[in-house]
């Protein structure tokens, strides 16, 4: 007889290992199926999925190693600290990165073995069944459960014609493995991959160039903190980013890569030693065996879905980076708890109006709601508080005052409706942003909130006083 189980997640990254604790927690009999090694020394699956091996994680360790050397070299001598001669250790550095890794994906393993939750190695793949049981091929050993949830996650996008080896020609996960510091780093595409690893390299003293398809920098940002990004980035940190390239031919020889574009009407050549791909990503719906039962894809490839998780298919439910909506970790986790809770006959959650967007770079980007550019679009009616990090006591003490605070909020009702940040700890400070628009509060509620002194957090604070212009410290 065949393992049998309540529920079996298709995919332990984000969404998925997360689905799975939860319906542990709930009382279902779960199991996980993962087929990624993630370069495991002893050659296991890892748990945590792109975004804890190859992404999210890893890539923060490196922003943070690679912040603490640009400090030692310019930022102390500010605060009187004198360093002398300074240098980086790329080995140490990437080991201590992959420490952190493995760290991360034990306490995952640890935390399945606490639920009970049954860890299945392999590639999981429908095989039959319905909506009474699910047959799921594991690694050739058939699998039933009543409930599915697929999380295979995605994976980077890789352009026609640029062979990515992750030796010279990198996606993310070969950009977070860099054994020495290249002279020269080209980088094609200015999302957040790009610049945060971008950023990275950069710091230790790399010559950065990155190339962007799109004309206009950040383009899912506000267009006041896409200008602020685009100032810091490049007059103050010295990125070279060109927008509105058409990539042509890449070759590669022994003095490295010579990448071939347009800019405008004029060709142009970049010459580089390392090159990193990052153009978006892809679903990973290829080898899923949905064909064989109907599971129903979307003219993107992804899994359709409705608005709480549900495919077509009586319960399989998909979440994560493999359905609609915004390729983010915390995104995954959320729609992996309310599908467990909807299993559960619960009422599970997932707002997609307030998930936060961050992006790691130095000064930090983060923002959550709508823009200016799309209430204007929309006709919305809207009053705009905006305050800058240099009228704050914590920040000048901190030395860092780059960026500022803007706060939307709806004329008539004062309901907020969009928050976004560019400045240190931004990912930290959205936090409130998201809470407030949760729970529909107003700027005024924000800003008859006590706010500690001396925070940053006052920023938010003075930002919703500035909605109803009456900002007390600028």
């Amino acid at each position: 007889m065949s393992k049998q189980f309540d529920v079996l997640v298709i995919g332990g990254g984000p969404g998925g290992y997360v689905a799975a604790i939860r319906a542990a927690q709930l009382g279902f009999s779960t199991a996980c199926v993962e087929s990624a090694a993630y370069d495991d020394p002893k050659g296991e699956v890892r748990l945590g999925g792109t975004c804890l091996n190859v992404g999210c994680i890893p890539s923060k360790a490196l922003l943070q190693s690679s912040e603490h050397f640009e400090n030692a070299r310019h930022g102390f001598v500010m605060h009187g600290i004198s360093t002398g001669e300074i240098a980086i250790d790329v080995k140490t550095m990437i080991k201590r990165k992959d420490n952190i890794v493995t760290q991360l994906t034990g306490g995952i393993r640890g935390l399945f073995k606490k639920h009970k939750i049954a860890l299945l190695p392999g590639h999981g793949r429908f095989a039959g069944g319905g909506g009474d049981g699910w047959e799921i091929d594991v690694a050739g050993e058939i699998v039933t459960a009543k409930h599915v949830v697929v999380a295979t996650g995605s994976r980077p996008r890789h352009l026609d014609g640029i062979p990515v080896d992750n030796k010279l020609i990198c996606d993310n996960a070969g950009a977070l493995a860099f054994d020495a510091v290249p002279k020269r780093l080209g980088v094609i595409g200015a999302g957040v991959i790009g610049l945060e690893l971008g950023s990275v390299w950069k710091r230790l003293g790399a010559q950065v160039t990155i190339l962007e398809a799109l004309p206009e920098f950040l383009a899912a940002a506000d267009g006041a903190i896409a200008k602020e990004a685009w100032k810091v980035f490049t007059q103050k940190q010295g990125l070279d980013i060109r927008l509105g390239v058409k990539i042509g031919k890449v070759t590669t020889g022994k003095k490295g890569i010579t990448l071939a574009y347009e800019m405008g009407d004029q060709n142009h050549v970049l010459e580089c030693d390392k090159l990193i791909v990052s153009v978006g990503r892809v679903p990973n719906t290829d080898g899923l065996g949905g064909e064989a039962v109907g599971l129903r894809l979307d003219e993107r490839g992804r899994v359709a879905v409705d608005d709480h998780c549900r495919t077509n298919l009586p319960n399989v439910w998909a979440v994560g980076d493999v359905v609609r909506g915004p390729m983010l970790a915390h995104k995954g986790m959320e729609e992996g708890v309310m599908v467990a809770e909807l299993i559960a006959g619960q009422a599970g959650h997932c707002n997609y109006d307030v998930i936060p967007w961050v992006i790691y770079t130095h000064p930090e980007i983060a923002w959550v709601g709508k823009t200016e550019e799309q209430l204007q679009r929309a006709g919305i009616e809207y009053r705009a508080g905006r305050i800058p990090f240099t009228a704050n006591g914590r920040a000048l003490g901190q030395g860092d005052t780059t960026g500022f605070v803007k706060m939307l909020a709806d004329a008539k009702t004062d309901q907020i409706l969009g928050v976004h940040i560019i400045g240190t700890n931004a990912s930290e400070l959205i936090s409130e942003a998201v809470v407030a628009m949760e729970f529909q509060a107003s700027s005024e509620d924000i800003a008859r909130i006590v706010h500690a002194h001396p925070t940053l957090s006052e920023v938010m604070h003075e930002a919703a006083l500035a909605v109803d212009k009456r900002p007390l410290h600028f």
